[in-house]
């Protein structure tokens, strides 16, 4: 599972972020959420909420995302909590991301 943000411009030049979740195996997307000010506790708490709608047969063991400031240490960790391993991607590596723009890993 990867994870990031896009950004959607409004008719009254508004600026709406789209925090979305894709599954790296089928290409769906498994969870999005929009705000016009997204945070850490807004992050946390849709990380708690993607939790609670895929249940107790999640299917993933591992998050990645870029080092965005809006994923803090309560995002990350509710991932953790749940033994969802988070990687990072590493600061300046153009490679680490896809064509796409989503985050995906690439064989060395």
């Amino acid at each position: 599972m990867a994870c990031d943000f896009l950004t959607v411009e409004t008719a009254f030049l508004q600026r709406i972020y789209v925090l979305f979740f894709i599954s790296l195996a089928t290409r769906r997307i498994e969870y999005v959420a929009c705000t016009s000010n997204p945070d850490g506790d807004w992050t946390a708490q849709q990380a708690r909420n993607l939790m609670i709608y895929l249940g107790e047969e999640q299917p993933f063991r591992l998050l990645i995302h870029d080092r965005d400031s809006k994923f803090s240490g309560g995002f990350d960790e509710i991932f953790r909590s749940e033994r969802v391993r988070v990687i990072r991607t590493p600061v300046r590596a153009p490679n680490a991301k896809g064509a796409s723009g989503v985050l995906c890993m690439h064989d060395p």
